[in-house]
């Protein structure tokens, strides 16, 4: 037999789908509640392959009605009018809100969690985690972020750049693979070169920009 030569660091590539997959299986695992999950990982990931039905909890009603609503800009959008403009919001208060969405439990936990949240919640650091479950990259988290809080009814989505600093600089200090330096590159870039003199950033600003990248 062969031996198989080792692959060198600099050779290794990530698949660009594989952020989204395992953040579709982290969801359906944290949904499913499996009792053994190395053998549930197993089918679960040989029914993906084989295009098969995957083992997670099926719907009622022919798929009407789940247990869970599922997360979703326009959810977040809801949300962030029930919060009514306040900067800080209580533990209780949010799980009230998010309750009465009917928006999964677990992964209010998981946010909380990721992102070291505690009784006294501010509101946007509470938001900027729960687009990055749903946008994975910062760049798409943002996105969305700028999606929800836009108070735009037509036109391009769009928010004052100082929230956008302040989600920018929250995101990647969670990530943390993104240095401080880069961070503070890009905004001065974007606050010099891009943001107009009425103070607002859009989604575009940073999205299609070849001299933006936030990642």
């Amino acid at each position: 037999m062969k031996p198989t030569m080792p692959i060198a660091e600099d050779q290794m590539t990530i698949p660009s789908k594989l952020p989204e997959i395992l953040k579709q299986f982290t969801e359906d695992a944290i949904h499913t509640q499996p009792s053994d999950l190395l053998k549930w990982s197993y089918t679960y990931f040989d029914a993906l392959n084989n295009g098969t039905k995957l083992p997670t909890p099926t719907c009622e009603n022919g798929g009407n009605i789940c247990k869970w609503a599922a997360l979703s800009p326009e959810m977040l959008k809801e949300l962030h009018k029930k919060v009514g403009g306040r900067l800080i919001i209580t533990s209780s208060e949010l799980t009230e809100l998010w309750n009465e969405l009917g928006l999964p439990l677990d992964l209010y936990t998981s946010i909380m969690v990721v992102g070291c949240l505690s009784e006294q919640i501010e509101w946007l650091k509470f938001l900027a985690m729960a687009c990055s479950a749903l946008g994975v990259t910062i760049a798409r988290s943002l996105k969305i972020a700028c999606e929800v809080l836009s108070e735009e009814k037509s036109g391009p989505h769009q928010i004052p750049f100082d929230t956008f600093k302040f989600l920018y600089n929250f995101l990647a200090a969670v990530d943390a693979e993104v240095s401080e330096a880069h961070v503070q590159q890009m905004l001065t870039y974007l606050e010099q070169q891009v943001v107009g003199s009425n103070g607002l950033i859009k989604v575009t600003d940073f999205t299609e920009n070849p001299n933006v990248r936030l990642e």
